[in-house]
């Protein structure tokens, strides 16, 4: 793989046009596909019945390629496709040397926030992995301009826009409903004495702190809207709808929705978040119940809000409810491309090729010609369904016919490549995408990383983080995640922590995710202080714990013999609107008799028990006599001097 090769290879394609963002990113204007060369210039069309499949080519799997023209039907064999085959020269197995990877010189580092006083111990110079030694100098210079990709959820606030609020004043707001809700004191009266200068940015930024935790949040957004002189506008209520939304808390969701709609604050966006949230929680009904609410306020019904809830319904793996809401609504809206493109990914996302050939073959029916989306969509469930030799095919016939495969494309290819651990095939892709001029993303350079991660060829990972820097193309937050996650996975978390010190160096937001993956890798080696310490850092850089990271930290406490304090975090979990953690069984069991205490879910149920928490309780209740009953099956009985 010529990680470090810039453009064109001497004598190949032209430079190709700017290529289309990936799907997630995408507006509901299509690109329009470029004409395919053979079969009178159509898109290829999959079988819908046995007898059409039989028209090809024997002994190949459905779908096969069939182009339709005007007046007849020509199948395309595998024997006609095309395959290039890039000879690449093997990759040295040799690791550089720790000067070659520090030749470049080292830029000003910037000014790092202040971090736990646990987390400061830990140098910055290199990574000892397994004896391959990779160094973060490179990856220090080529991420200073880098933007956050934050990985979580969107807070309603927008893309591009920036809070005015004061840090400090946000930081105070937040600490005294920390400290006060959770000891059920009178928030509110506190927050009156203090003197908070509301304004939206700052509830915003209230809100997404305590994103995970929706009934401190619910009550802070009721405290500020009863303050005298504020009155909450579009954004914090979507804010607000988005955490409810989240935390499956419906009828407050739509009480909230009506009482905008009767002050006038409702946006498409909200309606938006009604839609997202009942389908992610599989209510198909209340989802398409939302139109009616558009109807109740005089917002339009139109193509893209139908376009909308198909996808939603779709991404949530809910693609036969989405083909019947489209049988139901399709007289009352124009269909365009994007309709027929997010129903294909509906069917794909639940494995359903049949379905998804149907809905390609009513597409093309219909007169819509398939962008490239359509077809890494496509290509995307063919690999979903273990069919990779017909996903190879549908790639080789789109570099043939067009529409051109874009960087999403071979990204698709790649990932899935690496997944299988594949990874000259993935090389083999890579550089003819470079030899055809299509440019890589950090998406793509990020499973990379991922799948010689895998293989512990630090010494690629350090190669394709320098070519990153010199293509222009610094590494953003989901690839400092995944470096943090080949760590991590190999349960060295002092190396993780390095790379998350470079990570906020750069300017870029550790996402949740990155706090549960290093907290978690510190438990399981027992290293309890410093997952104490994420923990805390956590809580110090303004990222709102969810229901995973409290499991990951009660269950450390519980490891540790800390019943106590992991009574006071369920305690809390709840309070914040959680649901009770769902431990795993049989590791605490092996661990418990191993430390020789099987006797601490039982303490830790009364301790609940005489806090009132006894649904709770219960639970770990039930935990503990499953215990004891394993016990008694594994201890030997003593009759008439021998063990039965």
């Amino acid at each position: 793989m010529r990680v470090g090769a810039s453009g064109n290879a001497a004598g190949g394609a032209p430079t190709l046009a700017p290529t289309p963002p990936p799907h997630h990113l995408q507006t509901s204007e299509r690109v329009p596909a470029p004409t395919a060369i053979a079969a009178g210039g159509d898109s290829p069309r999959w079988p819908s019945s046995p007898l059409e499949g039989q028209l090809g080519a024997v002994g190949v799997a459905v779908p096969v390629l069939v182009f339709r023209p005007v007046s007849s039907v020509v199948v395309v064999s595998p024997e006609l496709v095309v395959f290039v085959v890039v000879v690449v020269k093997a990759l040295p197995s040799i690791p550089l040397s720790l000067s070659e990877l520090t030749s470049l010189p080292p830029s000003p580092p910037l000014p790092l926030p202040e971090l736990h006083p646990a987390l400061g111990n830990i140098s910055d110079d290199c990574i000892c992995f397994c004896q391959w030694w990779f160094c973060f100098n490179c990856l220090n210079q080529c991420t200073e301009n880098d933007d956050d990709n934050d990985e979580d959820d969107d807070d309603g606030r927008g893309v591009n826009a920036e809070s005015c609020a004061h840090s400090d004043e946000v930081d105070r707001v937040c600490k005294v409903i920390d400290e006060l809700f959770a000891l059920d004191r009178n928030m509110e009266a506190v927050l009156d004495e203090c003197g908070v200068q509301l304004s939206h940015d700052l509830v915003m930024d209230v809100l997404q702190r305590f994103k995970h935790a929706r009934k401190p949040a619910f009550r802070f957004f009721c405290w500020a809207g009863g303050r005298p002189g504020f009155a909450h506008d579009s954004r914090t209520y979507n804010s607000m709808m988005h955490i409810l939304g989240k935390t499956r808390q419906f009828e407050t969701m739509v009480a909230m929705l009506e009482e905008m709609g009767e002050k006038g604050l409702l946006t498409m966006e909200t309606f938006s978040i009604a839609i997202k949230s009942f389908a992610a929680s599989k209510e198909r009904k209340k989802a398409v119940g939302v139109f009616d609410l558009m109807k109740k306020y005089k917002f339009r019904v139109d193509a893209d809000a139908i376009n909308f809830l198909l996808d939603s319904l779709g991404r949530a793996k809910l693609g036969k409810e989405a083909q019947a809401v489209f049988e139901k609504l399709k007289g009352r809206f124009t269909h365009d491309l994007q309709t027929y493109t997010v129903l294909l990914n509906g069917w794909c996302r639940v494995k359903n090729l049949l379905e998804a050939g149907r809905v390609w073959n009513e597409m093309i029916d219909k007169g819509f010609k398939p962008d490239v989306v359509a077809h890494n969509i496509m290509l995307e469930g063919l690999l979903r369904c273990k069919k990779k030799s017909d996903a190879i095919k549908l790639f080789e016939i789109l570099k043939a016919k067009g529409p051109y495969p874009n960087v999403r494309s071979y990204t698709i290819m790649i990932q899935d490549f690496c997944k299988q651990k594949m990874m000259r095939d993935a090389e083999e892709y890579f550089d003819e995408m470079i030899d055809r001029g299509c440019q890589p993303d950090a998406a793509l350079y990020t499973c990379l990383i991922t799948g010689f991660g895998r293989q512990r060829r630090m010494d690629l990972i350090s190669d394709l983080l320098k070519t990153m820097k010199e293509r222009g193309c610094p590494p953003d937050g989901m690839t400092y995640n995944a470096l943090i996650k080949v760590m991590t996975s190999q349960h060295m978390p002092d190396d993780a922590m390095r790379i998350y010190k470079m990570m906020i160096q750069s300017s870029i937001m550790p996402t949740l995710h990155t706090y549960n993956m290093i907290m978690k890798s510190y438990f399981v080696t027992k290293n309890y202080e410093m997952g104490h310490a994420i923990w805390d850092e956590m809580h110090h850089m303004g990222c709102c714990p969810d229901d995973n990271s409290y499991t990951l930290f009660i269950g450390g406490l519980i490891r540790q013999g800390r019943s106590g304090e992991a009574c006071r975090y369920i305690e809390e979990m709840i309070a914040n609107g959680m649901k009770a953690p769902q431990l795993d069984y049989n590791k605490f069991a092996a661990d418990f008799s191993k430390a020789g205490n099987p006797g601490i879910l039982e303490e830790l149920a009364k301790k609940l028990k005489i806090a009132g928490k006894f649904e709770v309780s219960n639970v770990i209740d039930s935990w503990a006599e499953m215990m004891r009953k394993s016990a008694k099956r594994r201890e030997p009985t003593y009759s008439g001097g021998w063990f039965t």
